[in-house]
């Protein structure tokens, strides 16, 4: 869902179109299968802030075909490096399959497994935390990621107003609840500075201050 005119995101997408064909690849299938990939305008986001910062670690909880994962490559340049994490043997091959075509496969280390448990057993802190799980791991996913991202780092999480239910008292799924719990957990955390962006389906970013 986006929260923006439809005018308006017709321009964003107009004026800041993706310029990799391996992107547009993964844009086509996305929308061809309906998978949930988070799009050009939240890739570039999730980009701007990892350069913005100087991020050359990223751990990505739950990264699909590796359409997050192009992103995060790019923007931490040839000597950082990427967690790629899935739950699917399958969906991690492709996506290893795709960062290989863009030239981009050096930059990751793909994971297969439950992403929770993964950024667990990292022994060292990274720049980026992106959490992109099913919703109801959501606050889980918090209370690890906020111990794994470095002070000036950030912890960026997708599809947290999850399609506007989140304003809904009387949605109480566990999706719906985990998201919610989620912002809940991370605005009040007094260690990071919190903000919800209202970009497609939500984005919240938490930058460690202490």
């Amino acid at each position: 869902m986006n929260f923006t005119d439809a005018k308006v995101m017709d321009y964003l997408h107009a004026a800041q179109p993706s310029n990799d064909p391996v992107l547009l690849e993964m844009e086509e299938r996305g929308a061809r299968e309906g998978f949930p990939i988070i799009g050009p305008l939240v890739g570039r986001t999730c980009a701007a802030f990892a350069r913005a910062i100087g991020a050359k670690r990223v751990f990505e909880m739950g990264s699909g075909f590796g359409y997050s994962t192009f992103w995060f490559a790019r923007a931490v340049g040839a000597e950082g490096l990427v967690v790629h994490s899935e739950g699917s043997a399958v969906r991690s091959a492709e996506a290893k399959v795709y960062l290989s075509s863009a030239g981009l496969a050096e930059r990751a280390r793909f994971l297969v497994g439950d992403a929770l448990d993964l950024l667990a057993e990292e022994g060292r802190s990274f720049d980026v935390v992106f959490i992109d799980v099913d919703k109801h791991q959501y606050p889980d996913a918090w209370r690890i990621a906020c111990e794994k991202v470095r002070l000036g780092g950030v912890v960026l999480t997708d599809n947290t107003l999850w399609s506007g239910r989140v304003a809904d008292p009387k949605a109480k799924d566990r999706d719906t609840v985990g998201a919610r719990t989620y912002n809940e957990l991370a605005l009040a955390d007094p260690r990071f500075l919190t903000t919800i962006l209202p970009l497609r389906d939500g984005l919240t970013v938490s930058l460690r201050i202490a």
